[in-house]
């Protein structure tokens, strides 16, 4: 097992502990490996009764996968890598989807892109005071993968669209009203609440009585606003939207959409719209393998890590520079099949 993650057994609970917290315990791919391969000891293991997910120190759960080894790739090995990476974190993300025992993920902190990946297969998520989930793929070329296009897409009232396209921000309130956390937790309480499990409590019956009633969520006043801008899943038809409104928040949130990848938005919204037709979460981690495959040698990937994370001059060129540029016949490249022996296949 790698030092990045840290496994340990207590009671009937097996514990997964991302630790690189300088990374805000970014994933790399020995991480996933490392997880992939407790999570097949622990099925089999007749005294795991549930799975923790948690991180050690840090402000942050989980940020996110390594760019930096994926824009390197990018740069120098036309993507190998960086395919590689994918193959393996699909891969974990469906075995947690399809585990038969219990997870249990605390979302207590930043939980973004891979983190995301590795939360929402979870039967329990768990949110706090603490909590920032966000896929902000749209902003470095990317798109909301690890299985966003299946969960962003069976949100209601097109939160998903709109938070694939924007990265917007929710707070742990948020996440529970909009779906994605199953339970508010003080901070306070996690530890009593790890603790109560690993001693073979019933983990919903546990969580129900260490929950609060969250605060107010903030996105619930917007819902309305999103529901009507972003009904269509047509990019240009969201801009004509948010353009045709002179409320402040449309004007935010066009300013918004105009500083991402007109590709990624483009590519987000045919994955969501293809993602909600599936029933199948193997057929959309192999969906979502394809579309990592191309778009990781686009230009905008290595562009808007450039601009995001590397420079950090927030001033990306993208290619295409607009929506109109982003033909239908380039999305479809982006789309189509792999040859078989390259598709992406679960464990």
């Amino acid at each position: 097992m790698s030092d990045e993650l840290l496994t340990r057994r207590e009671g009937v609970a097996g514990y997964l502990s991302l630790n690189r917290p300088k990374a805000i315990h970014a994933l790399t791919q020995g991480m996933c490996l490392a997880m992939i391969e407790a999570l097949l000891m622990w099925r089999d293991a007749p005294e795991v009764k549930a799975v923790i997910l948690e991180h050690s120190e840090g402000r942050g759960f989980c940020s996110g996968g390594d760019i930096n080894l994926l824009r390197q790739s990018a740069l120098t090995d036309e993507g190998a890598a960086g395919r590689a990476f994918f193959f393996d974190e699909y891969r974990l993300n469906h075995l947690l989807f399809t585990y038969e025992k219990p997870v249990v993920a605390f979302m207590d902190g930043i939980t973004m892109g891979g983190g995301v990946g590795i939360s929402q297969p979870a039967k329990y998520r768990v949110a706090t005071e603490n909590t920032r989930f966000a896929m902000p793929e749209t902003g470095i070329g990317l798109f909301p993968d690890v299985g966003g296009g299946w969960y962003l897409s069976r949100l209601d009232g097109r939160l998903g669209q709109f938070l694939a396209l924007t990265g917007a921000r929710l707070d742990g309130a948020e996440c529970l009203w909009v779906g994605l956390a199953t339970h508010y937790l003080p901070s306070s309480a996690i530890s009593e609440a790890k603790q109560r499990i690993a001693a073979g409590h019933e983990i919903g019956g546990v969580l129900s009585a260490l929950a609060i009633t969250p605060p107010e969520p903030k996105i619930e006043s917007q819902a309305a606003l999103v529901r009507k801008h972003f009904a269509s899943d047509t990019l240009e038809d969201i801009l004509a939207s948010l353009e045709a409104d002179d409320g402040e928040w449309a004007a935010k949130e066009l300013a918004t959409l105009r500083a991402k990848s007109p590709q990624a938005c483009k590519v987000s919204l045919r994955q969501l719209a293809e993602s909600a037709k599936m029933t199948d979460f193997a057929e959309n981690m192999a969906m979502e393998y394809r579309i990592g495959a191309r778009v990781l040698v686009l230009p905008d990937f290595a562009e808007g890590v450039r601009a995001v994370i590397v420079d950090k001059d927030h001033a990306p060129r993208w290619n295409p520079p607009t929506p109109e540029g982003v033909t239908p016949g380039q999305l479809d490249a982006i789309f189509a099949p792999l040859p078989a022996s390259e598709e992406w296949k679960p464990l």
